[in-house]
């Protein structure tokens, strides 16, 4: 292999050859996204957010593959480069590598990424890694300085500052008719600053230029409040989420209530929307039955398609000139009838629940669409058949079998319409800023600036 990464050490030198844990025959990439998301399960508060998530996401899963990278030695031959690393090289004569050296390169990265994000989970992300490779992840390993050090630095310096951290909170108009106000009855929805990262959409992306790339200009062309509220289509998207969004619609179909249940993941606990997208890369993944360096870089399509998503969604929200307030505001506020009106949407004790900030535009439709659209570029196809599953505590069906990536996008897109947290418009506007997301991350990032074949081991 060109580059070995431990070339000219000897034996002794290296450190001897790291054991393999019985049972694990894992794909390093899916081993340690699943470890990831545990580490979202057991997220709570801001830290359970979506853009949190998928920020976390992205990081890790760009820093495994730089690190795969470096170990098949294309680095300098890809477009995105801001997080590589080219591997330090020995003088002397060449050495074949060690069978275990790419995987355990993957362990490395993975577990100093995961850690470094969620040190409350240290024991548990502690036990996963001595499960895999039956050492302790203390002990010595070369690779560490040769490659792992410097890719784990390089992304926690390339992310510093980027806005992430930024902990102001919601101070806007909340009394305005059709502005976002706090939607409760949960305690922590009763003012305007519980908004869940009202800053998320300036958070600086990982490839997108910014989070407003895509923004259209206008809600549907309304610059105001007052002419929002006044116009026919306002008033039919309400009337229709009100009929097939409400915890007792009878116009909402069987079908229509399993996909809003099994896209929801809401509530603390589940592995949330980008949780689940990222299983079901692993899900696709496994179907195709990709090389470890193809598997990378999937992975790190995808998570890099929803972070930026998940910034672009909050720029929409919050840094718009149309907060928009969600429907349980909307429909409560014409009085009579609807004065009581509760969306099909619930926590888990069965009490109405809607999330804590804008509605305009829908995060799950931008992240299903953000993720479909990478998909399809990755593959070259829509067409995929394969299993998707729900960890949904309201969930109908646990799985559901896709048919193809748009599936997911289209699904994703009205699953909120029919839960009653979203307008129609919602869905739609953040289905469109999601493809566009994936399709400008698919074009610019990850890609050969010259034809390469990674090296086989």
């Amino acid at each position: 292999m060109a580059g070995a990464l431990l070339a000219g050490l000897s034996p002794v030198a290296a450190g001897a050859p790291q054991a393999a844990a019985t049972g694990h025959e894992d794909d390093p990439t899916q081993y340690w996204n699943k470890v990831l998301l545990q580490t979202f399960r057991n997220a709570r508060g801001w830290d359970a957010s979506p853009g949190k998530l998928s920020r976390s996401g992205a990081m890790v899963f760009a820093a495994i593959y730089n690190a795969e990278s470096a170990y098949q030695y294309t680095y300098g031959t890809l477009k995105y480069q801001p997080y590589l690393n080219r591997p330090l090289k020995y003088a002397g004569k060449s050495s074949r590598p060690r069978a275990d050296e790419e995987e355990r390169l993957i362990d490395r990265t993975a577990y100093r990424m995961i850690s470094q994000l969620y040190p409350g989970d240290q024991a548990y992300i502690d036990a996963q890694y001595k499960a895999r490779t039956g050492r302790s992840p203390h002990s010595y390993d070369p690779l560490d300085r040769l490659v792992v050090d410097r890719v784990v630095r390089q992304m926690h310096k390339a992310r510093a500052g980027d806005g992430s951290d930024n902990p102001e909170v919601y101070r806007g108009d909340t009394t305005t008719p059709g502005a976002w106000r706090p939607t409760g009855p949960q305690e922590d929805c009763q003012k305007p600053s519980d908004a869940v990262t009202p800053n998320w959409g300036k958070v600086r992306p990982f490839v997108l230029r910014s989070g407003s790339q895509f923004r259209p200009s206008t809600l549907r062309g309304f610059t105001s409040y007052a002419k929002l509220l006044a116009s026919p289509e306002y008033a039919r998207q309400r009337a229709e989420v009100r009929r097939v969004g409400a915890v007792d619609s009878t116009e909402r179909t069987y079908d229509q209530t399993v996909v809003a249940w099994f896209w929801d993941h809401d509530l603390d606990g589940t592995y949330h929307p980008p949780g689940q997208l990222l299983e079901l890369t692993g899900i696709v993944a496994k179907k195709f039955k990709l090389a470890r360096y193809e598997t990378t870089r999937l992975f790190a399509l995808s998570a890099l398609s929803l972070a930026d998503a998940g910034i672009a969604a909050w720029d929409s929200k919050f840094d718009t000139r149309i907060k928009l307030w969600r429907p349980v505001s909307a429909i409560q506020a014409t009085g009579g009838a609807n004065a009581k009106w509760e969306p099909l949407s619930a926590d888990r004790s069965g009490a109405p629940f809607t999330p804590c900030f804008a509605a305009w535009t829908s995060g799950h439709a931008n992240f299903t669409a953000a993720w479909a659209s990478a998909m399809k570029h990755f593959f070259g196809r829509d067409d995929v058949s394969f299993t998707a599953r729900s960890e949904d505590p309201h969930t109908i069906k646990a799985y559901r079998r896709m048919d193809s990536f748009s599936q997911v996008a289209q699904e994703g897109e009205f699953s909120r319409l029919w839960l009653g947290v979203h307008f129609r418009w919602d869905a739609e506007d953040g289905r469109a800023i999601g493809t566009n997301v994936g399709e400008y991350v698919s074009a610019n990032a990850l890609l050969p600036t010259r034809p390469h074949r990674p090296r086989q081991h």
